[in-house]
């Protein structure tokens, strides 16, 4: 057993209770509309059970920027050759900063946990849209999804050539789609309520670059993988970009553009 499958089963779990419940409430089955409501919902369920991340990351945020300041001070103070003994208390003053303001010790570790839940979503609707049954998305309901279609054109159908008008505008759409809401959110959310004071110039460089890089990522990506997956990265993106407007609108990071303008 992979260390991904029982998050897979998980989410398969998920995702056909979703399909179960709307079609108790009358929704057709087969619908590709039923099933990306099913995509949504996953999206949605994964989301919610995450915030204690986001909100954790918030606070990280916060506390970084708050001692940024005094270790910059500790940095300057420490000379450009030191000692043993130097290094030795300018890292003990470091955590006793780091702690006052409560910067955890853990780092990124928590955001990095989430790596194995978004892994194993990509994997579950990519491998259902190619008819491999998992956990409790059984052979009846993958063959539901991948015959379920979008103007005509299934979720389980994928590249941009090769379908006519109709498949081309919509995995086009899609993938535009979720590399527009990606651009928005990293170039006019997210960098907003990044602190980049002190930055090395490499670093602030291949970061303006990155909106850019990303967008361009999915859009050459939309060219490969299912509708199914393409639907999930519109949900995703235009969730992120929510939950990010909400941080930087009501919770910004002290120091940045965001928090400038909220006054």
């Amino acid at each position: 057993m992979s260390l991904l499958e029982p998050i897979s089963h998980a989410l398969a779990a998920v995702l056909a209770a979703t399909h179960d419940a709307l079609t108790t409430l009358g929704a057709d089955p087969t619908a590709g509309a039923t099933w990306l409501l099913c995509v949504a919902a996953v999206v949605v369920v994964l989301r919610l059970a995450l915030l204690p991340v986001v909100v954790h990351g918030v606070r990280q945020a916060h506390a970084g920027a708050r001692a940024r300041p005094h270790l910059r001070e500790l940095s300057g103070r420490l000379g450009d050759r030191p000692d043993a003994e130097a290094l030795r208390r300018h890292l003990e003053e470091r955590r006793r900063v780091s702690d006052e303001h409560g910067v955890s010790r853990l780092g990124c570790l928590p955001v990095l946990l989430q790596l194995p839940v978004w892994l194993a979503l990509y994997h579950l609707l990519s491998d259902v849209a190619s008819g491999t049954a998992v956990g409790a998305m059984g052979p009846g309901l993958v063959s539901s999804l991948g015959a379920a279609s979008i103007l005509g054109v299934t979720l389980a159908g994928s590249g941009y050539l090769g379908g006519g008008p109709a498949h081309l505008a919509v995995v086009a759409g899609l993938a535009v789609t979720a590399a527009a809401l990606s651009y928005v959110t990293q170039r006019h959310v997210v960098a907003r309520n990044t602190l980049t004071e002190g930055m090395p110039e490499a670093v602030l460089s291949v970061q303006q670059l990155m909106p850019a890089l990303s967008a361009l990522g999915l859009l050459v990506a939309g060219g490969v993988v299912p509708v199914t997956l393409l639907a999930y990265w519109v949900c995703n993106s235009a969730w992120t970009l929510g939950q990010s407007v909400v941080i930087a609108r009501w919770f910004p990071t002290p120091g940045t553009a965001a928090a400038a303008a909220r006054g």
